[in-house]
């Protein structure tokens, strides 16, 4: 029972982050964003919006869903990269959606034992817990980059942080970190 108290609050904490925190986030972005700022690239080295949107949903799906919760992998991670458009905003937000919400059923659902377990995930051997650190931290680089790349795009402050001291932000239904 003590293994529970220390695991339960690292799943309530990722799924925190996952669906309340940078979903709505990345959600946000993508709706600042034209269908052609989703897909512009700064050069052939870096990614686009709509890139970083697609790995995130492979490698939840892969890492949780698949992973940890036992469905079939069929990730195709190259795909993620060399898709150009035009997929649309709608899609994107959906596929991502439908993820994290798989995901935080499957993290709903681990047991001590399951957090404790090595599970091989894209050739890794990680512990449950491990994995479950590894996507939260992973969704929340990606999801950085992508508040970036929206900053860049469209040269407006997403007034996704405040302050302490500050009022608070009542345009948007987000946490205020």
């Amino acid at each position: 029972m003590a293994k529970y108290v220390m695991t339960h609050p690292l799943i309530a904490q990722a799924e925190h982050v996952l669906r309340q925190v940078y979903l709505p986030r990345i959600v946000s972005c993508l709706e600042e964003l034209s269908p052609e700022q989703v897909w512009w690239r700064a050069n052939a080295a870096s990614n686009s919006v709509g890139n970083l949107v697609l790995h995130l949903t492979g490698n939840v799906r892969q890492w949780i869903v698949c992973g940890l919760g036992g469905a079939p992998d069929v990730r195709q991670r190259d795909r993620e990269f060399s898709e150009r458009g035009p997929l649309s905003r709608r899609i994107l937000v959906c596929r991502l959606r439908k993820t994290v919400e798989e995901a935080c059923g499957v993290l709903g659902k681990l047991t001590p034992e399951d957090l404790a377990r090595v599970h091989t995930i894209q050739k890794f051997r990680v512990t449950g817990m491990e994995a479950t650190f590894h996507v939260a931290e992973h969704f929340s680089h990606h999801a950085g980059q992508i508040i970036l790349l929206t900053k860049m795009l469209t040269g407006r402050d997403l007034k996704f942080t405040q302050l302490p001291g500050e009022k608070r932000r009542k345009s948007r239904n987000l946490p205020a970190w």
